[in-house]
């Protein structure tokens, strides 16, 4: 586009350019969970051709991470692409991947305006999609919706800044402050509303981890099951230093149709991950460093990032919950607390840490206070 072409800078109220952002949000948190390691951008085309404003093409980032969420909703657009305005949650890329830029498809539409909430911290990109639309006379404009991209993006920007996942850390509380029953043994604490509320987040994360713990407990399956997110389970995976998952236990038995990555210690044995790799499971390694020659978090978040995982959820048992606090690894706290009480002999919910830990966490703030049925939920997020 020919920057002679533009005779007035395109006029659209804050109103119009904060309705279609929550469109192209909305659009985009539908493959949350679905196309990493890539982001799971929105992008929706607009065009005032009949002389109001209305939606020609709109997409999502495809399963797997391509195609890319601007070229789709272009191509649905066609030739009602051309004067119109893109808006796009994440800055279009500006390098060549296995795709070509999406800046040159924008531009090669003959787009107008894009309106792009957040500039893309990836060193390949970081303003270089939004200079590229600017050098070709296309008028951008930035932050429009920025708070909630953030949030949406979260697990890339997280992955291509500090090399890890964006890790959320759920937890259910009864009244008394406690996380299971003597053994220990499995308690239901939640109703049906605070469990579709889990089994969504399952839906939006790219892998879900408990601790060994937590399997050899409550043998738990750990899949998406809510309507209509029916095969959006995440990867399973399981902290297990030495191997000593049951090979009979839920996870290995379903290996082979929904992932497991189980990780354990580089000492572990061969034999044993042999015996897993039989059954589908996947055995990575990482060094210990923790407590008692536990598994050194942060090399197993490095590793994870590594492997393209953006969206960690942690939903292991007390001993696990407390060891991601310790280590300053949470980004994300979701507390689901219930008015149940399972009594003075039950686990305490971070293993014996004082439960301000998990309800006033430094450095962190409430974004979240909802009633789901008789639990409430309280969701926090590192300042």
């Amino acid at each position: 586009m020919n920057v002679s072409s533009l005779s007035a800078h395109p006029v659209a109220s804050p109103e119009e350019d904060e309705f279609f952002m929550a469109e192209a949000l909305k659009v985009g948190q539908s493959g949350l969970g679905r196309t990493w390691p890539n982001p799971s951008v929105g992008a929706v085309v607009v065009s005032h051709g009949d002389g109001r404003p209305r939606v020609v093409g709109a997409a999502a980032t495809a399963a797997t991470g391509r195609p890319h969420a601007e070229p789709v909703a272009l191509a649905q657009a066609g030739e009602a692409a051309r004067g119109a305005t893109l808006y796009v949650t994440l800055e279009p890329c500006s390098h060549h991947g296995r795709t070509p830029p999406c800046a040159d498809a924008v531009i090669a539409a003959g787009v107008r305006r894009v309106v792009a909430a957040i500039e893309d911290p990836d060193h390949r990109v970081k303003g270089r999609g939004v200079a590229r639309l600017r050098a070709a006379g296309i008028w951008v404009t930035v932050g429009v919706g920025a708070e909630q991209a953030f949030a949406d993006h979260a697990g890339h920007i997280r992955r291509v800044t500090a090399g890890r996942p964006h890790v959320l850390l759920k937890m259910a509380v009864s009244a008394d402050g406690k996380a299971a029953l003597p053994g220990p043994r499995p308690a239901v604490i939640t109703g049906a509303e605070a469990r579709a509320r889990v089994h969504l987040m399952r839906a939006h994360a790219d892998a879900l981890l408990v601790g060994l713990g937590t399997v050899k407990a409550d043998d738990p399956m750990l899949t998406t099951r809510l309507e209509g997110y029916e095969g959006r389970s995440p990867v399973r995976l399981v902290l297990d230093s030495g191997l000593d998952i049951p090979l009979d236990c839920a996870l290995v038995r379903t290996a082979c149709d929904v992932p497991v990555w189980v990780i354990a210690a580089e000492d572990a044995s061969a034999e044993r991950a042999a015996a897993l790799n039989e059954r589908g499971v996947e055995v990575l390694r990482a060094p210990r460093g923790g407590v008692e020659g536990r598994l050194h978090l942060p090399a197993v978040l490095k590793l994870l990032g590594l492997l393209g995982v953006t969206r960690l959820m942690v939903e292991g048992g007390p001993t696990v919950a407390a060891a991601f606090l310790d280590a300053g690894l949470v980004d994300e706290v979701a507390i689901f607390r219930s008015p149940v009480l399972l009594g003075p002999d039950a686990y305490d919910v971070l293993a014996g840490r004082p439960i301000g830990r998990l309800f006033a966490p430094v450095g962190f703030a409430e974004v979240e206070r909802a009633e789901l049925g008789a639990d409430h939920l309280v969701r926090l997020w590192r300042r």
